[in-house]
């Protein structure tokens, strides 16, 4: 046997390894993320990769008892750390400890866990909770819906705080289990694929998966009485839509438009590229909204989206942010432009693909009847501001954009942009800078002034700009025309040109503007 002998250089740096870092060493993680329009947004400190919620809710009272376990790593040494609830807490457990927790701001949980966590370390955090949604609100608003039958979570820019904890910023996207018990005869609809369910002492639970990372305003909870649709896609995914039994008359309408959901993806492939998550679907909960949500996997909408009849075009809308907005998710609610300007983009292609007015009529059509004295263009599609986050601007003046783009560089490698875009991106986040660059990259041209003239001067082209683009008020009685010969035309004789023709499917896409106002809270951004 050899002892081994330490020289004391050598203890010494062992024995300094054996010292566990100063408490200074750790600091509180920041109580929001930096986000430019909401900086208490979010939380600093710590990156999730999956909520496991295990929920009961009582509709008679509104009472939500929930269990949530956050997987998470930690992004520095951190003495303390804060997430997002607005529901009483009665304990919280750091690693399986007891940690002590406090309440701050609007919705802010500040959690000291009993020993300091070292930087890039796995961390488990189980949070109990309860409390009754409805009676939450920040700043007068709540993002939970009371139904006759039941309740709903969905909302934008943030709903996560009225019924699960959460670092709640599309940055930090995770995975999602979701199980809810509900009396017996009402159903729990959530994300993704129903994994199982199963009933005892007068409760039925709903167990639900969501496998893709998915940002915590795009999860979403209805619970009420619904009818059930359920169907694969050709390629195997599992659809399900939900309809409330208590429709009215918008029942016909809403079921003859979300039942071509498939059809819609399916054209949608062609468009983006392969769907990117583990179902489909859609559900019209008894709400008195009027706006629609991309909730992932599973939209919202309002029945209100309904009132004149079918309109298949708010369902394109809510399934292409699936690739814009869902996959590919803001980096900065100031990016809102790579949401909703491709989702309104999606409706003028399905117009085309109709026959009811090309992207190309929908756009000259904007552009010419939107005055120069119009507030539309003083607002800013690639940074329009929180209080314009979902201004019409936003989606028409941003689709307009992506037009003036396709005219630039040719269909090959636009709709190659299309694709390739939510491939680039999956899963993750980006700014429309990144945008930029990556249309820049696949058409080899320089674009930066198109996308400033577009996206971010507070004034509409002139004349002679939007001409150059292939935008422009069409002249009656003229034969249809590419971009070049509208650019030759005098400018005189545009000018002078008669009102065009509304193209046959405005009135439907004009009747989605209302897509994401946020109603009664509209205008009052997130906190």
């Amino acid at each position: 046997m050899h002892r081994r002998i330490i020289v004391p250089s050598a203890l010494a740096a062992s024995l300094l390894l054996a010292i566990p870092a100063s408490a200074a060493d750790f600091t509180p993680g920041a109580p929001g993320i930096g986000d430019s329009y909401y900086p208490a947004s979010g939380n600093g400190g710590y990156d999730v990769s999956h909520y496991d919620l295990r929920l009961k809710y009582q509709p008679e009272t509104d009472l939500l008892e929930g269990t949530a376990t956050i997987v998470a790593t930690t992004k520095q040494n951190l003495s303390r750390f804060n997430l997002d609830l607005g529901l009483k807490v009665s304990e919280v457990r750091v690693n399986g400890r007891i940690a002590k927790f406090a309440t701050s701001g609007d919705h802010e949980l500040e959690v000291t866990p009993a020993v300091p966590l070292e930087k890039n370390k796995a961390i488990s955090v189980v949070v109990r909770y309860a409390g009754k949604p409805s009676e939450f609100k920040v700043d007068g608003w709540s993002a939970w819906a009371r139904t006759p039958d039941g309740g709903v979570a969905a909302q934008e820019p943030d709903s996560a705080v009225w019924w699960f904890p959460s670092n709640d910023h599309p940055l930090d996207k995770a995975t999602f289990d979701v199980s809810v018990s509900v009396p017996d005869g009402t159903q729990a609809i959530s994300n993704g694929v129903l994994q199982s369910q199963s009933s005892r002492l007068g409760w039925t639970r709903f167990n639900w998966r969501s496998n893709k990372p998915q940002a915590t305003y795009l999860a979403t909870l209805a619970v009420g009485k619904f009818d059930i649709t359920t169907d694969r896609t050709a390629n195997g995914l599992p659809v399900l839509n939900a309809y409330s039994k208590d429709l009215g008359d918008n029942a016909g309408a809403a079921r003859a438009s979300i039942e071509r959901t498939t059809e819609v993806a399916e054209w949608l492939e062609g468009v983006f590229g392969p769907y990117p998550f583990n179902s489909l679907g859609g559900y019209v909960p008894n709400v008195t909204s009027g706006f629609a949500l991309e909730t992932q996997t599973r939209p919202f909408y309002s029945p209100r989206q309904f009132a004149n009849g079918a309109n298949v075009s708010v369902v394109v809308h809510e399934l292409a942010h699936q690739w814009y907005g869902d996959s590919v998710s803001v980096r900065d609610w100031k990016d809102i432009w790579v949401n909703e300007g491709f989702a309104r983009y999606s409706q003028w292609l399905w117009s085309e693909k109709e026959g009811e007015g090309t992207a190309q009529e929908l756009a000259d059509y904007v552009y010419a009847t939107r005055t120069a004295e119009d507030p539309f263009w003083t607002v800013k599609p690639g940074d329009p501001g929180a209080e314009n986050q979902f201004h019409i601007a936003v989606y028409d003046r941003g689709a307009l954009a992506l037009q003036a783009l396709r005219n630039e560089i040719g269909d090959e490698d636009f709709f190659a942009i299309l694709k390739g875009w939510p491939q680039e991106f999956a899963y993750g986040n980006a700014r429309v800078g990144d945008f930029v660059r990556y249309a820049e990259r696949v058409s080899g041209k320089p674009l930066a002034g198109l996308f400033d003239t577009w996206l971010y001067q507070p004034s509409k082209p002139a004349a002679s700009t939007a001409a150059a683009a292939g935008l422009s008020a069409p002249e009656a009685a003229a034969p249809a025309a590419g971009p070049a010969a509208r650019s030759a035309a005098p400018s005189a004789a545009r000018s002078a040109a008669p009102k065009p023709v509304q193209p046959k499917s405005w009135k439907k896409i004009a009747a989605t503007n209302t897509v994401h106002d946020h109603d009664e809270h509209e205008g009052h951004g997130k906190h």
